[in-house]
């Protein structure tokens, strides 16, 4: 516990740095609220609101031990790459956001400081006047019509999906913008993504070839497309969208479809088909964007690509201030290449997690680390992995 004169030197040091930056704040990007669209790699609680259900592996300890201590329905054993954007948004980047938490002594974020909070989920009620998230663990780019429509109905346990977000969004925005929504919506940033890849794991996991899943493809990528203009017509300037990270590169997928045959794993040890699906989708994702900016130029719409980015960080994890790849940290207690057992996933009994998950890209097998996390917001906010980058 920090005594009064800590605190007190804490919070001059805190002035002292937020002086010293004003003139490089004066050009920095500001945004008056975040508003996040997405699944598990972007949900800080939705599905977790009144409580985790005791089914929810996510849900459970060792999630969240990093940085809050607890599980708070975050996919992570921290933060996740929407809170390091809204506490980063004001403040320069990530340096300086490490700076200012270095300076306080307890667990209130730079954000708060300078009027962005964590972003709170759509669904814990309250004021959302700086922002909300949507985002929701499962969530699918297609409805459940489609996915009854080929079969798969009984995979989808989750009725979060685009569509019902947009609908969730719509629905809070009277209580925070009134009869002025699009000013308002026009100096806010909108992250929708990442959207794709639940709808991909639905049917890879049970069993679809890989042939019908590719054909899914611009059908995902058309509805995301609808989506995005919706959003867009409702006031929405600035908007990233993610495409789909490499998942022949994470464990789950290593693991449960590996081969014994070196021509299917590329030289970073991924498999090839499964991060063709990836590149395929972030390829029709990038044309179907270049129309719509076209189709609405005053808009400012940003690909931030995680396939390249997560690809480096496989690659060379040292570049990133990590020391391990495909190895994850709460994983099956040290048994296997990867430390990757499906029947012991992080949160279930067997699983344990590792002492120093900073060290680490990959969470649990389909998930990253908060500090993977915090660096895929720096190469988001400053480039080059976001085109354009989002601070300007």
């Amino acid at each position: 516990m920090a005594t009064g004169g800590g605190r007190a030197a804490a919070a001059l040091g805190l002035i002292l740095l937020v002086c010293a930056l004003r003139q490089e704040a004066a050009a920095a990007q500001r945004y008056n609220a975040i508003w996040s669209f997405g699944d598990s790699i972007s949900d800080t609680g939705n599905l977790c609101v009144g409580g985790c259900p005791s089914w929810l592996t996510t849900g459970q300890s060792p999630y969240g031990e990093t940085f809050f201590g607890r599980p708070t329905g975050r996919c992570s054993d921290g933060r996740v790459i929407i809170d390091f954007l809204g506490t980063c948004i004001c403040i320069y980047g990530i340096q300086k956001l490490i700076e200012i938490e270095h300076a306080l002594t307890d667990l209130t974020t730079a954000a708060e400081h300078f009027g962005l909070p964590l972003l709170p989920a759509s669904k814990s009620g309250g004021d959302f006047k700086k922002g909300a998230n949507m985002a929701i663990i499962g969530a699918t780019t297609m409805s459940f019509d489609f996915f009854n429509s080929i079969g798969l109905s009984d995979k989808i346990w989750n009725n979060g999906p685009l569509d019902t977000q947009i609908q969730w969004f719509r629905q809070l925005l009277p209580s925070v913008c009134g009869k002025d929504c699009k000013n308002y919506l026009s100096k806010s940033l909108f992250v929708v993504g990442e959207f794709g890849g639940n709808d991909y794991n639905a049917a890879l996991f049970s069993g679809r070839t890989m042939a019908e899943v590719r054909g899914y493809v611009p059908r995902v990528v058309s509805k995301l497309i609808r989506g995005l203009e919706t959003i867009i017509r409702s006031g929405a300037v600035d908007v990233v969208v993610p495409g789909v990270l490499p998942i022949g590169c994470f464990p789950i997928y290593i693991t449960l479809y590996g081969t014994s045959n070196g021509a299917d794993y590329d030289r970073d040890g991924c498999l090839k088909s499964y991060n063709g699906l990836s590149y395929y989708h972030n390829a029709l994702l990038k044309r179907s964007l270049a129309s719509l900016q076209r189709t609405y130029p005053h808009a400012r719409i940003m690909y931030a690509d995680f396939y390249s980015q997560v690809t480096h960080m496989i690659r060379a994890p040292q570049n990133f201030g990590l020391k391990y790849g495909l190895t994850v940290c709460c994983g099956a207690g040290g048994q296997g290449k990867y430390n990757y057992n499906n029947k012991a996933r992080c949160g279930m009994a067997g699983a344990s997690a590792c002492a120093d998950p900073g060290n680490y890209l990959i969470w649990d097998g389909i998930h990253l680390t908060e500090a993977a996390y915090r660096s895929i917001a720096d190469g988001w906010l400053k480039g080059p992995y976001c085109n354009p980058p989002i601070q300007h």
